[in-house]
């Protein structure tokens, strides 16, 4: 399910130019406090991974951004959108931004202005999506004198298909406790893909963004566009959205 939220800026709110973490501190603060210890201590479990099952867009609206102080200043309305496949999350969610007086994005405050929610049924192996949050898709390696360095990839890369597919499997078991149907998630770049470069909590992270097509079983497409495409879902990223067909 997706939540659409509209939030007005009291009196312009201005983050980091990289503002994933405030959106997550807000996104735990304004569900249920049981559920916010669950995820942030715990998480859903597949193995030896857990999951915390939400993605969230990038805030968009009217902004000016100044590069000199490495800052972003919206004014107006604020749109943001957050996913996830767990009912009883959404839920929270919802409840927590109508119910609130204020939410804050760091010392930011903002208010909810409308919301609504949408369901999103696969119904068949293909889909187009379009990213609200970058995609990010990795592999961590070893050098010969034993550190450790990660590999970003970007679609149409020969090992993309399979580390999406090895997610959306390990979040399918994370959620319904079952191995997840067989089959390969592909995906395909319908149009040049853009590169970011996010500086997370001093953590490079290398995402892309773009329209995609996705094909595999409807029930890794339907996790997908719930739990989000990629790694660090919860960090804000691999938010997608449903395109329509032409």
């Amino acid at each position: 399910m997706h939540i659409y939220a509209v939030l007005k800026a009291v009196s312009g709110i201005e983050l980091p130019i990289t503002y994933n973490h405030f959106v997550q501190a807000a996104i735990y603060q304004t569900i249920d406090t049981e559920l916010a210890e669950f995820l942030h201590e715990k998480g859903y479990e597949a193995g030896n991974r857990t999951f915390k099952l939400f993605s969230f867009s990038r805030l968009s609206g009217r902004f000016e951004l100044n590069k000199e102080k490495g800052s972003i200043k919206f004014y107006d309305d604020i749109y943001l959108t957050i996913s996830s496949p767990v009912q009883h999350f959404c839920q929270s969610i919802a409840n927590g931004l109508l119910t609130k007086d204020y939410i804050y994005f760091g010392k930011n405050k903002v208010k909810l202005e409308k919301i609504f929610a949408q369901e999103f049924k696969m119904n068949k192996e293909n889909v187009l999506v379009n990213t609200l949050s970058p995609i990010v898709v990795y592999s961590t390696f070893l050098r010969p004198d034993g550190r450790k360095y990660t590999c970003y990839f970007q679609p149409g890369e020969p090992d993309y298909n399979s580390l999406i597919t090895n997610n959306l499997v390990k979040k399918y078991r994370a959620l319904h406790g079952k191995d997840a149907p067989q089959g390969e998630v592909k995906v395909l770049a319908r149009g040049d893909m853009r590169l970011h470069v996010v500086n997370y909590k001093k953590t490079v992270i290398k995402g892309y963004s773009g329209k995609l097509e996705l094909t595999g079983p409807t029930e890794l497409l339907q996790m997908a566009v719930d739990a989000g495409l990629g790694s660090k879902n919860s960090q804000g990223f691999g938010c997608v959205n449903i395109m329509e067909r032409r």
